[in-house]
């Protein structure tokens, strides 16, 4: 895509639950990669801003605390209109401590939302709805001014679902895509949106499981099938396993329509390729959306665990 072509494709469509905030079909996530120069990230951000994407995510362990120095750098001089979510990785310890250092390298007074970050245990879930507990120190932080809302990402159903029915929570953010617990889908997402709960949804592709042969974001599998002896007892080349396209899963995602779909966007081409299936959405019926779900059940065999489902 051209140069020229990076300018405003999107335009806000759905206000995020009770935030009153508008947001846009898409938002950017996963800048996080110490392999590649600041810059050439922050480059990738602004793009994906440019065709006016205006939800964007990090957190402290995204590559200790680089996601957020990129995503500070490319919100500055651009805050205005953007909504930014950060998390709380650590639910055992203070949270304003974490608030604090997660602002610092931001270089922000404030972000819109502070998730606690993959909070999948529903045990833990009650524990810090303790009086003085975790939930109660976010809300301090709230009153401060260093967040507008509170909010959770989950891998767990029963956990999102004890979330809606706490009323404390402004966004959850957890799994929708081809290969996900239909819980996430038939259950979470409708009692979210029937709360005035926004949904940010992410796992569009299976953590790049759906798209290559990866143990996840990246990550080389320790195992592979291999392929048949030869007559000479030799092996055969390892075959390649199933893939799909990012359209395939980014249609499915869009189909089931939550608030915002938040897509990893390393690199430019990667923008691209999500900007481009997203305009080219069109709802798949029951059948289509069907057949997708199954050829995800093929494409994400031999890639190890799927963590987002309990």
């Amino acid at each position: 895509m051209r140069e020229s072509a990076v300018h405003k494709s999107f335009h806000p469509r759905r206000e995020l639950g009770r935030t009153g905030f508008v947001a846009t079909l898409l938002g950017i996530g996963d800048l996080a990669d110490r392999s590649v120069p600041i810059e050439q990230c922050v480059a990738t951000a602004r793009r994906a801003m440019d065709y006016g994407l205006n939800v964007i995510d990090t957190a402290p362990g995204y590559e200790d605390g680089y996601s957020e120095q990129i995503v500070g750098r490319a919100v500055k001089g651009r805050r205005d209109g953007l909504f930014v979510i950060d998390k709380i990785d650590h639910h055992d310890r203070p949270v304003g401590p974490q608030i604090d250092q997660s602002l610092g390298r931001l270089g922000l007074d404030a972000v819109d939302l502070f998730v606690f970050h993959g909070l999948s245990k529903l045990d833990s879930f009650r524990t810090m709805t303790a009086e003085g507990g975790a939930f109660d120190q976010l809300d301090a932080a709230i009153a401060a001014g260093k967040a507008r809302f509170a909010g959770i990402s989950s891998h767990d159903p029963d956990t999102l679902l004890a979330a809606i029915d706490s009323g404390r929570f402004a966004v959850l953010m957890f799994p929708v895509g081809p290969y996900v617990d239909e819980r996430y889908v038939t259950q979470v997402l409708p009692q979210a949106k029937s709360a005035g709960i926004g949904t940010v949804c992410f796992k569009s592709f299976g953590a790049g499981k759906l798209l290559g042969d990866t143990a996840g974001y990246g990550r080389p599998l320790a195992d592979r099938p291999r392929g048949k002896l030869s007559s000479g007892g030799q092996d055969t080349a390892t075959p390649t396993l199933p893939h799909m396209g990012v359209s395939e899963c980014l249609q499915y995602t869009l189909t089931c329509d939550p608030d915002v779909a938040l897509l990893g966007m390393s690199f430019a081409n990667e923008v691209d390729a999500a900007i481009a299936a997203a305009l080219d959405f069109r709802p798949l019926t029951d059948e289509q959306a069907a057949a997708t779900r199954a050829r995800a059940q093929t494409a994400i065999q031999d890639k190890g665990p799927c963590w987002w489902n309990p």
